[in-house]
């Protein structure tokens, strides 16, 4: 199965690709569904096909947003400067763009996006007659669905989202963000309005169903996030997902830090590879920002119990580690070159996160600045060296352990 990670940027991107990825999937500045990464543009191209040579790696653009008549035009106009552009495949939810980017982009595959809710196998083999080689399901999709999707349609690639954040909404569908902060989740701009904290006065009670109260937790300043979904997380279950016909497995969060992309990365790189260490990998999940893991809508889409909900968290962001930033160059003999993003601070012990090799704890390391003077610390925006004995490799990353465990 191909293991595809998100990149909202080309540091996240050589990330992705370094930490065990065989494929990332990227916006351009315009037609993605994350609006507010940094996102890539046409002059990027040439180190884009560098790179993915350098490592034999797979690349798709998402184009993905509900086109509105304004915007279509900019579209189809866009699609000759896609013609000999890195990318293997297009992310599409509109059908509109179909036809102009076969018409340029002959050689390109389409990716249907998830955002079009394809859920059944007629939809997919009207899909794959629109030429569409590859479907990504819906995250309202079981294990039993995909099943018989591939057994009914055999030769159609099915992609699923296996970890990540879920929205509490129908994939695609929506408007919570557009009515509540003006800004449209279908057009990229989501303001994740079902992420904020609501105080509610009365208890929610349906008409046919007297005396079953909907649950609502609070925290202690009075607040629910009875909108926020659960984070998904289907690391345990790979083989299941094998089994059913998946052809690719997608991590959401091109939004998420460069840190978040290697760890989760590189925990489901070597599950699947059956690493020795694999458990030691996988345990590192919980030390990325995340809520509440759960297995979404795999094995059941029967109605969520009321009092014992497997969808909805009442607790936000947990962390247990800060990103400190990464390797970026070595000046001499034990001494690296850092990109910093956090503040890194003699004997306060830091950890290196590598792709192959579990974390290195050290807490007799030096930083300085450029001069060579010895630090007590180092800032984001600061330019520095650190010196350590732990022999470490571009690309490598810094981080050290949260005080605060949790971010409500």
């Amino acid at each position: 199965m191909e293991l595809l990670s998100p990149a909202g940027n080309y540091n996240k991107l050589c990330v992705a690709y370094n930490f065990g990825a065989d494929a990332a999937y990227m916006g351009l500045n315009h037609f993605s569904l994350r609006a507010n990464s940094e996102n890539f543009t046409v002059e990027d191209y040439d180190k884009l096909f560098a790179l993915k040579k350098k490592g034999n790696k797979k690349l798709y653009l998402a184009m993905n947003i509900l086109f509105h008549e304004n915007q279509i035009k900019d579209a189809v106009e866009l699609a000759p400067q896609l013609t000999s552009s890195p990318f293997d495949a297009f992310i599409i939810s509109d059908i509109g763009l179909v036809s102009t980017l076969q018409k340029y982009c002959p050689d390109k595959q389409l990716h249907l996006s998830t955002q079009a809710s394809c859920l059944n196998s007629e939809a997919v083999k009207l899909y794959k007659s629109l030429g569409f080689s590859r479907i990504i399901l819906g995250r309202e999709a079981s294990l039993d669905d995909i099943k018989r999707i591939k057994d009914a349609v055999p030769d159609i690639e099915l992609e699923c989202f296996i970890h990540g954040a879920m929205c509490m909404s129908y994939s695609g569908r929506c408007l919570l963000s557009t009515y509540l902060a003006g800004r449209s989740g279908n057009q990229g701009d989501c303001a994740h309005t079902c992420r904020w904290n609501y105080k509610l006065k009365y208890a929610l009670e349906e008409s046919e169903r007297p005396d079953m109260y909907f649950p609502i937790e609070e925290s202690e300043d009075g607040y629910t996030t009875i909108l926020s979904s659960k984070d998904l997380c289907m690391i345990d279950h790979l083989e299941d997902l094998k089994n059913a016909g998946v052809s690719s497995l997608k991590i959401e969060g091109r939004m998420k830090s460069l840190y978040y992309v290697a760890v989760v990365t590189r925990a489901y790189r070597k599950m699947l590879d059956n690493d020795k260490d694999k458990l030691i990998y996988r345990e590192d999940l919980f030390n990325v920002s995340h809520r509440e893991y759960a297995t979404g809508f795999f094995y059941s889409q029967d109605a969520i119990d009321t009092k014992e909900s497997t969808i909805q968290t009442n607790i936000g962001y947990e962390r247990n580690y800060l990103y400190l930033g990464s390797v970026i160059g070595k000046a001499d003999e034990n001494k690296y070159i850092l990109d910093v993003r956090g503040q890194i601070k003699t004997g306060k012990e830091i950890e290196y996160v590598s792709p192959d090799k579990p974390c290195v704890a050290d807490n007799s390391f030096i930083i300085t600045d450029e001069e060579g003077n010895v630090l007590e610390k180092l800032d984001h925006g600061h330019k520095g060296y650190l010196i350590t004995n732990v022999d470490l490799k571009l690309g490598d990353i810094i981080r050290t352990e949260a005080e605060q465990k949790r971010i409500i």
